[in-house]
């Protein structure tokens, strides 16, 4: 499986990942959403020069020519709720892309032990597409896991890529071992050491969703 990481070179990924981390930042909520929303319009050209391309021809005002479509079929796929502003950057550039949506959240039986659940799928079929499931945080890799398998019972797409702003390296480690290595892709901003016992991203950046939407019951 393939990872990308932007950590490892110099981009305005740096940028926006510095801003979506510094808890003075972090307070004006609509900079975080469209500092995720921007890192999935970056993450979404550089998928864009993985997909397949044919040639069209049209007409300008002044002559037909010859230009280059994606021919490749996507679905962008997202986890709610944190996912929305960042899937929104993917779609701000694959804006001809098919969407699914998952719900998966935390059910805690006791203080730090959860289960995760999915509770609403909505997704077209998948057979044979490339599908993209956007998730800002890559925390433990279960929430990833059980989306995918949510979402490929409406068919077995032909690449997946994984992406996420930041991921633990506990995630990154359990999304090579469960998913499909020879057509997966895992993008993500900044890969950190550890979770805490919380299964929070530690140094990582909190709660993605309070930040971005408020504060939940």
């Amino acid at each position: 499986m393939k990872v990308v990481n932007f950590a490892e070179t110099d981009s305005l990924v740096s940028q926006y990942m510095t801003e979506l981390r510094d808890v003075t930042v972090q307070k004006d909520m609509l900079r975080f959403r469209r500092n995720l929303e921007r890192i999935g319009e970056i993450m979404a050209f550089e998928i864009s020069r993985t997909l397949e391309y044919a040639d069209k021809e049209i007409s300008t005002p002044l002559a037909r020519t010859t230009c280059k479509v994606i021919k490749t079929p996507v679905v962008l796929a997202t986890i709610f709720r944190a996912g929305v502003p960042f899937h929104q950057g993917f779609l701000n550039y694959l804006d001809h892309a098919e969407n699914a949506f998952v719900s998966a959240y935390r059910k805690y039986k006791e203080k730090e032990n959860f289960d995760v659940c999915i509770e609403y799928l909505a997704s077209p079929r998948l057979d044979g597409k490339t599908l993209i499931i956007a998730d800002p945080m890559l925390a433990t890799g279960a929430s990833m896991e059980l989306s995918y398998r949510a979402l490929i019972t409406k068919g077995e797409p032909a690449h997946i890529h994984v992406c996420s702003v930041i991921a633990s390296q506990h995630a990154v480690d359990y999304v090579r071992k469960t998913f499909p290595k020879d057509k997966t892709t895992l993008w993500v901003g900044a890969i950190d050491p550890e979770i805490n016992s919380h299964s929070y991203i530690v140094p990582g950046l909190g709660d993605a969703g309070d930040l971005a939407y408020g504060v939940k019951e």
